[in-house]
């Protein structure tokens, strides 16, 4: 027991110097939760006409009038969330105060999941109580109409990356089950606001369901670097101590952010991951090398989340691409890969996919980025595809290295490689 208690006390030492570290060290920070995602300032920068539209078409739900549906559109950091639940919030406080029965219930689909989940929110979100699986989705959405005739009280449902639930199951009943409850109620109806990062979204509904929602529309364009900077330091002036944080550091995570598609939530990601460096290190100023550091982890801890979250059969392709460009620089092409790839499945014990399957998965990763393929002329033999790793082996065996069956893939050596010479 002595060495096992000498050990924790070892740990609790390291623990306690970190902690008075922080305590007594420089000071950064005076609220870092402005610069989350899910915090809702008391004033959107370059968002007014939008605030407005979305107010205009909401509004005459305080006399108790139904409102349009509308979906929201734009790519991801767009100020799209931030402006919905800005408005719906005012909404709710104005109702409140002139005694309009409305509530608001907000649902992320790519996080629920399943037209079930979604629904049981929504019947949670008014005192229903569901359980977390058991029922049919036909039996939820029966105890969510009758709440809603009982109660007389109306809802602005709001579906954040209806997209995603969408894509995925190929299913829109749900949105179709929405759009129609208001026939069976009296007095009371539901209002839909949808929020998509894909502007093709509507392409996946059933024509049924587009006639079904008569709704309005509002696009999110893309922050310009000037708008991404007067974003950021209105944030900063909450969020940081005076004197912590420099112009030039600002403005660098602006324009990295503005590179990107003009994502809000990549350029306040950069500012807070620079400030708990710099406060890690007892710096007493954010600057330009903070923010640089802050730009290289924040791209590999997303590589890594991206590399972890994969099927299994994409982890071994890529296990398979990597142990080929040990012996290949040049790159492999499919059939290289797929052999390997089924030695490697033959290893852990693992029913093989097709090649064309396996072809598929490499098509994937290739838009996804983690891996490069490009064609290549063979001549008179045609064309082909060379693939390569477009990350680093370094980032694949750390996103790996929990994973007991993947991670003793890393060092196998395949037993045969079919090489080809090309002219």
């Amino acid at each position: 027991m002595r060495p096992l208690e000498a050990s924790q006390l070892s740990s609790g030492n390291i623990l306690d110097v970190v902690f008075d570290k922080f305590l007594s060290g420089t000071k950064i920070f005076a609220n870092r939760d402005v610069l989350r995602h899910d915090y809702v300032p008391e004033a959107l920068p370059h968002r007014d006409e939008h605030i407005h539209k979305l107010g205009a078409i909401v509004a005459p739900a305080l006399t108790g009038s139904k409102i349009s549906n509308v979906f929201i559109y734009g790519k991801t950091g767009t100020g799209k969330t931030a402006v919905a639940r800005f408005v719906l919030s005012h909404l709710e406080r104005r109702a409140a105060d002139t005694g309009t029965p409305i509530r608001i219930c907000y649902v992320n689909c790519r996080l629920a999941g399943t037209n079930y989940r979604i629904l049981a929110e929504l019947c949670n979100s008014g005192s229903v109580n569901v359980p977390f699986t058991g029922l049919a989705s036909g039996e939820v959405l029966d105890r969510f109409r009758s709440s809603l005739v009982s109660t007389k009280r109306s809802i602005v449902v709001v579906l954040d990356e209806i997209d995603a639930l969408i894509k995925r199951q190929h299913d829109d009943t749900l949105l179709y089950e929405l759009t129609r409850i208001n026939e069976s109620l009296r007095g009371n109806w539901v209002g839909l606001v949808g929020i998509s990062n894909d502007l093709h979204f509507k392409e996946f509904l059933d024509p049924r369901v587009l006639s079904s929602l008569s709704e309005e529309e509002l696009v999110f364009r893309p922050y310009p670097a000037d708008e991404l900077y007067d974003i950021l330091l209105a944030r900063a002036k909450s969020a940081f101590l005076p004197g912590a944080l420099l112009d030039p550091a600002l403005r660098l995570c602006a324009a990295l952010a503005a590179g990107e598609h003009g994502d809000a939530r990549r350029a306040l990601d950069l500012l807070r991951v620079a400030g708990e460096l710099a406060e890690r290190e007892g710096a007493t100023a954010v600057d330009e090398e903070h923010v640089k550091f802050a730009q290289q982890k924040i791209e590999n801890d997303r590589v890594a989340e991206v590399l972890k979250s994969l099927p299994l059969h994409s982890k071994i392709v890529l296990v398979a691409t990597h142990l080929i460009g040990n012996r290949m620089q040049e790159g492999a092409i499919t059939g290289d890969v797929y052999d390997v790839y089924k030695e490697l499945c033959g290893i852990i014990k693992v029913e093989p996919l097709t090649q064309r399957r396996v072809s598929g998965l490499l098509n994937e990763l290739d838009i996804m980025g983690i891996l490069n393929a490009r064609v290549v002329s063979l001549g008179r033999y045609g064309r082909t595809k060379k693939i390569r790793l477009g990350i680093s082996p370094k980032a694949l065996s750390d996103a790996f290295s929990e994973e007991i069956l993947i991670s003793s893939l890393m060092s196998h050596s395949p037993q045969r490689f079919h090489r080809r010479q090309f002219t």
